[in-house]
């Protein structure tokens, strides 16, 4: 855990009475907790949570301590682990995770104390290495490593416990916090990265603000497009694969992982928790859905609306997306459809107002 990130340690019988939830009637109430995580990441002393039957694998095997769970997940909970059984998983994990993270409800500033440099404000405890090139007005904050030959833009913010590699390009305008980035990677003017995910648990009386605990984890020679944002991962971090390549104005949410070599083409939003394998193209403006798996090679046409996985290598497009012949067939179905209707209204037409035609 970095220093941002430290959590409080708990009770377990404190953490369910301020989520007012029932205490599991077998555990030990002065369990204590620190910290969430993800089912796959969890440790002993890890609060979890799980609330979707595609996640049944990882909550078997998860090592959390405790995981909150509906009562039809309750069986899958291993014995080690005590299970939370609550009617509204997201909403009491949202709030036991925020007694436990308290720091991650509102963002803190990104420099607590100035270095002595004058073409910008530059924490004492960064780490840059020769042969960086900061424009004027760069903020850097504590615990940042920035590789040689890399260059940073006015007017940039570099928060801390940032990790930017060799010869990168951070263009001006930037946010980056809480993240680690490869080298060669060029990021162009206005990108935000690592800020919070879109994370509530929703309720009748009110949205709860979900902490988000993971990173973003940038691979080396990736290019990120001007004014693209990257969520950091809620429980376990967003991932951009090397070489991957995404064009402007792309909305990338919280946990997603992108592989390798993948291209994105601008105004593309992904819903959180999905996962593109290598060598994914994803066309312009295409809409796609949380939780969904994009296989190795697989083409989203532009503009498509996507609902469903979609298998290694196949070829996609529409609203709501599908395989593009079939798509392409039904586009000339209604194409046929829309022609032969336009020459029955003209024969229909004809016979009414032409020249043997009574008015």
């Amino acid at each position: 855990m970095n220093a941002l990130n430290e959590p409080i340690a708990l009770r377990l019988k404190d953490l369910t009475k301020a989520a007012g939830v029932p205490f599991p009637a077998s555990a030990n109430p002065d369990l204590t907790l620190r910290g969430g995580a993800s089912l796959e990441t969890a440790e002993p002393w890890n609060l979890a949570y799980m609330d979707d039957h595609r996640y049944a694998a990882p909550l078997r095997r998860t090592r959390a301590g405790a995981c909150i769970v509906s009562d039809r997940f309750a069986d899958l909970v291993p014995p080690q682990t005590v299970a939370i059984v609550v009617k509204d998983p997201p909403m009491a994990y949202a709030i036991m995770l925020s007694r436990l993270h308290p720091d991650l409800m509102r963002p803190k500033p990104h420099l607590a104390r100035a270095g002595d440099r004058t073409d910008g404000l530059i924490h004492t405890g960064a780490r840059i290495e020769p042969g960086v090139l900061l424009d004027p007005t760069v903020v850097i904050g504590d615990r940042v490593t920035i590789g040689a030959g890399t260059t940073v833009g006015a007017h940039s913010v570099i928060g801390p416990d940032v990790s930017i590699g060799q010869d990168c390009s951070i263009g001006a305008g930037t946010t980056i916090v809480r993240s680690d980035i490869g080298s060669r990677t060029i990021i162009h003017p206005g990108v935000r990265v690592g800020q919070d995910g879109f994370g509530f648990a929703m309720g009748a009386k009110g949205h709860f603000k979900v902490p988000q605990l993971g990173r973003v984890v940038i691979g080396s020679d990736v290019e990120i497009g001007a004014n693209t944002t990257v969520d950091r991962g809620s429980g376990r971090d967003t991932l951009i694969g090397n070489g991957t390549k995404i064009d402007n104005l792309v909305q990338i949410a919280h946990n997603v992982r992108i592989g390798c070599h993948c291209i994105i083409v601008a105004q593309v939003g992904i819903a959180g928790s999905t996962v593109l394998e290598d060598g994914v193209v994803v066309g312009g403006q295409s809409a796609i859905a949380g939780h969904l798996i994009i296989g190795r090679g697989a083409q989203l046409a532009a503009a498509s609306k996507l609902m469903r996985d979609v298998p290694a290598g196949e070829r996609w497009g529409g609203m709501p997306a599908k395989p593009i012949r079939t798509w392409f067939r039904e586009q000339m179905t209604l194409t046929k459809l829309a022609e032969r209707s336009a020459a029955s209204h003209e024969v229909e037409w004809w016979a009414s107002s032409g020249p043997d035609s009574k008015v």
